[in-house]
Formats: structure tokens, C-alpha cells, sequence
């Protein structure tokens, strides 16, 4: 399934992306009634797969019921909200594909980087992202994000990966002069809408190898980003282990896995982001992200 949320004048809303549109899940039931399907994504991760069978049955069943109804959406008139609108935690990882850690003049990590955002940084798809003046080197970072679908704690790797829920495009925005102003990385990685996701939470059964996904980013049209999983230093299946030993990993939590080469801040010309350019996140098979960039608050 590819997941949706959406706004509404109601407020926050749950949909399954379908050939014939966006289903509101809610309003559908409203109008064709069934029993014990999850309304919301958290309903959802606490139903576990039996929940996801029951909405994937009920979705298939009103298939072709939708002309005219007031339940089915065209997707571009919608307003994206992000693909997980309140994760518990948004867990990132630095320097996990190889040679991004190579164009940085960094060495390749022996053990996973880690990092965070806030919710604060959570943006959606064609959602305007503002740059603001108390910054200036503003670049781009296209991700695979991970989304979890059960609580982990001290899982073994080969284990790791039954866990997920499923997978969602992430551009990991940073403003390098922010991020590199300290030891810490946190002040340039989570100002306001730095973290947009999506346009979909894919769940993993759509996706037969996240360790072999294309993985790609323009900006303007111009391709910077084109690689794949496969270079990545520590696989998904060992950073969610990893992690787990350390952490308890809930249902929802976000992990960024990293970014592959082509940033701005490995180019011997730099020219960073500014108000109007448009970026574009494409992760195989999970859609594209797009966003503006804007001029700050005025």
C-alpha cells in the first residue's frame, strides 16, 4: 500500500493511494461500513500485519465503487501532509554511503553516525521550505527513510528487517555552516521543515530489496544525486540492530539512513540552495518529493 496524509478542513487525514485515487479511509467507512479497519496510521502499527490485511481487504473491496463519491480524491488536488505526521523519534545516519564519505574528505565510519531531528524539522511534499538569513550554506540530501513497525530492543540483524513497516523518500536539508559550527551536527540538521518526507509511506511488502534501490536527487531539473542502497557502509538490517542495542525503537520511529554522493558540500564549486530552487527526492518505487525553497520570514 502507499499511504497518504492529507489535510483537510477537518484536519489531519489518513488515505490509500489507488489507481482510481486517494481514498479518505474515514470517509469511505462513513459511507460503506466495515468492521475493525484501522483509521489512522497508529491503529494501524498497533493492529500489526492482521490490521494491514483488513485494510488492504476493505480498499480492494470498494475498488470501482468511488465515481463521484465523496471519498475519493485526485491526488494533485490534495494537500500533503508528511508521510509519518508524528514520529516518536527521527533517528539520522551520517556518512553511510560510501562515496559521499569520500567527497566529504572523511574517513568511511567503523561504526554508525547517528544524529537527530526534531518533529519540528518534518515538512511534506510540496510543502515551501524557508531559508532563512541566520544561515547560508544550504544543501541538500537525498535519503531512504526507514520506518518502524514494531518495538525493537537488542534484535539480532538477521532479524532486522521484519521489524520495518515500511519506506518513504527523506530529504535530509542541512545548512553546513550551522552544522559545522560545532562538534554537533544538531543545529544545522533541524530547523524548521529540514526533514521533508514523502509523498508516501510505501510499506514493505511493496518493496522486494530496499538494499538495491535507486536512489536520486535534482535540483532544477538538474540531476546531483544518482546512486543506489547498495553502496551504503552499514545496511538497514545492521543499523536497526545497531540502533536497537541502544535505544528502544517504536512503532512510527523514523531512521534516515544516509545520503550518496553528489551534495553540495562535496563540490569543489560550491553554490548553495536559495529561494526558488525546486528539489526533487526520488527513492525507487516510493515516489518523488518535491520541494521549494523560499525566502525567509519576512
Amino acid at each position: 500500500m502507499k499511504i497518504i496524509h492529507f489535510q483537510s478542513p477537518g484536519g489531519l487525514r489518513f488515505g490509500i493511494r489507488t489507481a482510481d485515487g486517494v481514498v479518505d479511509v474515514r470517509a469511505a467507512l462513513a459511507e460503506i461500513p466495515q468492521s475493525d479497519v484501522p483509521v489512522n496510521l497508529d491503529e494501524l502499527l498497533a493492529g500489526g500485519a492482521a490490521a494491514q490485511g483488513r485494510l488492504q481487504e476493505y480498499i480492494g473491496s470498494i475498488s470501482g465503487k468511488g465515481a463521484g463519491a465523496s471519498w475519493l480524491l485526485a491526488e494533485e488536488k490534495i494537500t500533503f501532509a508528511p508521510s509519518v505526521p508524528n514520529p516518536g523519534k527521527i533517528v539520522c545516519i551520517g556518512l553511510n554511503y560510501r562515496r559521499h564519505a569520500m567527497e566529504s574528505g572523511m574517513a568511511i565510519p567503523t561504526t554508525p553516525v547517528v544524529f537527530s531531528k526534531f518533529n519540528n524539522a518534518l515538512a511534506a511534499h510540496r510543502q515551501p521550505v524557508r531559508l532563512e538569513k541566520n544561515a547560508e550554506q544550504y544543501d541538500y540530501e537525498a535519503e531512504l527513510v526507514v520506518v518502524m513497525g514494531r518495538r525493537a530492543r537488542f534484535i539480532p540483524e538477521a532479524e532486522a528487517l521484519s521489524y520495518v513497516f515500511g519506506y518513504c523518500n527523506g530529504n535530509d536539508l542541512s545548512a553546513r555552516d550551522l552544522q559545522t559550527r560545532t562538534s554537533q551536527w544538531l543545529l544545522g540538521k533541524t530547523l524548521d521543515h529540514f526533514m521533508p518526507i514523502g509523498p508516501y509511506l510505501v510499506t514493505a511488502d511493496e518493496v522486494a530489496d530496499a538494499q538495491s534501490l535507486g536512489v536520486r536527487c535534482w535540483v532544477n531539473g538538474e540531476m546531483r544525486q544518482n546512486s543506489n542502497t547498495k553502496d551504503m557502509v552499514f545496511s538497514i538490517a545492521q543499523l536497526i540492530g545497531y540502533l536497537s542495542q541502544y535505544m528502544t525503537l517504536e512503532p512510527g520511529d523514523l531512521i534516515s539512513t544516509g545520503t550518496p554522493e553528489g551534495v553540495i558540500l562535496g563540490m569543489k564549486e560550491k553554490i548553495w540552495l536559495k529561494p526558488n530552487d525546486v528539489v526533487e527526492i526520488e527513492v525507487e518505487g516510493l515516489g518523488k518529493l518535491v520541494n521549494t525553497m523560499e525566502h525567509e520570514t519576512q
